[in-house]
């Protein structure tokens, strides 16, 4: 799966998701990120891409020629046929969730715009978007860390990212339920052991505990799953 994602701060993206299983992913040929500056379609001659919004108001607001340009340069780079879908990260779309991402997972590409400053010039959202999302309702100074978050989210689920399915499909939010508590050395931690029956070796056992802690968790966790 490819992911091309337009951005004031490509340097920013790269360094969080060239780390740990994501970093690895586009290494292995797994996955493909890449990052646009926007500044480089700029026809300002000091790479301005933002303007004072008509109307007046405070800030600034992200200019529609730069993204567009940077946008159709993206479709030029890209396969004809693949599977695409143009995702803005605002405050104003649905918040995101394990099922966006796993619809997400199911495409070819992945192109994400990154918001500054107070926004981004409506016209251009109407010409190339196909979806805003949200990672919450809350407002961050731009949208590169949450299109870090939904990268990561979407490509943990694509073939050859982790070793097997069963490494997301029991996870928390992944299962409806947040996940069982877990245990590893040593077995006796400030006075607190490890639950018997999890080295019992008894494997129905341990797979009816793990069932009953992770209702057990989501009651006192998020019973708002539970009403799901």
């Amino acid at each position: 799966m490819r992911f091309d994602i337009m951005t004031l701060f490509p340097e920013f993206v790269e360094r969080v998701l060239g780390e740990s299983i994501i970093g690895r992913a586009q290494k292995s040929g797994s996955i493909e990120v890449n990052t646009y500056n926007i500044r480089d379609y700029s026809k300002d001659k000091h790479r301005r891409v933002d303007d004072t919004p008509y109307g007046g108001g405070k800030g600034m607001l992200m200019m529609a020629p730069p993204i567009y340009d940077c946008y159709a340069d993206i479709l030029a780079k890209s396969k004809e046929d693949a599977h695409r879908r143009v995702v803005y990260m605002s405050p104003r779309g649905k918040v995101f969730n394990q099922d966006k991402a796993k619809e997400l997972a199911t495409l070819d590409q992945l192109i994400i715009l990154c918001g500054h400053y107070e926004g981004v010039d409506a016209r251009v959202i109407e010409e190339i978007v196909d979806e805003e999302i949200s990672i919450g309702d809350f407002v961050l100074t731009g949208g590169e860390l949450p299109a870090c978050i939904v990268t990561d989210a979407v490509a943990r689920l694509v073939d050859g990212v982790l070793s097997a399915p069963e490494c997301y499909e029991n996870e928390s939010i992944s299962s409806g339920l947040v996940e069982y508590p877990q245990y590893t050395r040593p077995f006796e931690f400030h006075g607190k052991s490890v639950p018997e029956v999890l080295i019992s070796g008894h494997h129905a056992n341990i797979e009816k505990w793990r069932a009953e802690a992770a209702l057990s968790e989501t009651a006192r966790l998020r019973p708002d799953l539970l009403e799901q």
